[in-house]
């Protein structure tokens, strides 16, 4: 049985014989249905089975008809927008712009909480729990220092990535970046590359590195989903993921997240 996903389907009309009348339609419609259709005046009537079959256009819910502003040229694109925030053009462009943001700074934060609580955890490292570390004093700098000089630093590097997306490839030119122009080599609008950001010269031709996107989209959800749980878990438990992993080995049947949030309401 053909499995229907997405949009656009594919009408085959087959009779007992071995010729068919094939046609396209652009309907969400599933299942297989029996119809009269003379085969040709004078002759006996011959009956056909229509078989609809789905294109390959996987969405986030299956059977489900996409907008159509996602078109599926987007990395990651599957259809979700339930709430229509991507209906116009330039909005939608600046959301996919922030989604690429979002998704890398929550792969670097997942990276760096569970290294971190690595080192602590086994006493490799005297180092605090991830959601401390923002309180810790530094004695080369102050606290004060180094939020100003966050701020610069991010506040630059924001700004240069806001003046590429509004004008593409205006911050490749000569004399835009320091003379560091041909070491970033950018790309696209949040692709920048290079030998210092794209060191192992992966996807060189981003035109045509859908399946690079696509991975990389896919991977950065997860880690914006796993942030979600690492602030959930640091709320309830107060420990680290390390912490909550161990714990929950060393007793699988009665350390597990239900038993926690009883635990905590009570």
């Amino acid at each position: 049985m053909d499995v229907a996903v997405g949009k656009g389907f594919q009408i085959l009309a087959c009779s007992g014989s071995s010729s068919f009348i094939g046609k396209t339609v652009n309907k969400t419609s599933l299942g297989a249905t029996n119809n009269h259709f003379p085969a040709r005046t004078g002759s006996a009537p011959r009956y056909f089975r229509t078989v609809v079959r789905a294109q390959e256009r996987p969405t986030w819910l299956p059977g489900l008809d996409p907008p159509p502003y996602l078109d599926g040229s987007l990395a990651g694109d599957f259809g979700f927008d339930p709430l229509g925030l991507g209906e116009d053009t330039e909005t939608l462009r600046w959301y996919v712009q922030a989604e690429l943001v979002h998704a890398r700074f929550a792969m670097a934060g997942v990276a760096g909480i569970l290294v971190t609580d690595l080192l602590r955890v086994t006493g490799i490292s005297d180092l605090p729990l991830w959601y401390e570390a923002g309180a810790t004093k530094f004695g080369f700098a102050s606290t004060r220092t180094l939020f100003i000089v966050q701020l610069i630093l991010m506040g630059f590097v924001e700004t240069k990535r806001y003046m590429d997306f509004a004008s593409p490839g205006s911050q490749a030119k000569d004399g835009s970046f320091f003379g560091l122009e041909a070491s970033l080599e950018g790309l696209e609008p949040g692709y920048p590359g290079g030998p210092l950001l794209n060191p192992l010269g992966l996807a060189k031709d981003i035109k045509s590195a859908h399946e690079w996107k696509l991975k990389e989209i896919k991977n950065g959800r997860l880690a914006m989903v796993a942030m979600l749980g690492f602030f959930v878990q640091a709320s309830v438990t107060h420990v680290g993921p390390v912490d909550n992993l161990v714990q929950h080995l060393a007793n699988p049947w009665h350390n597990t997240i239900i038993q926690t949030l009883a635990g905590s309401g009570s």
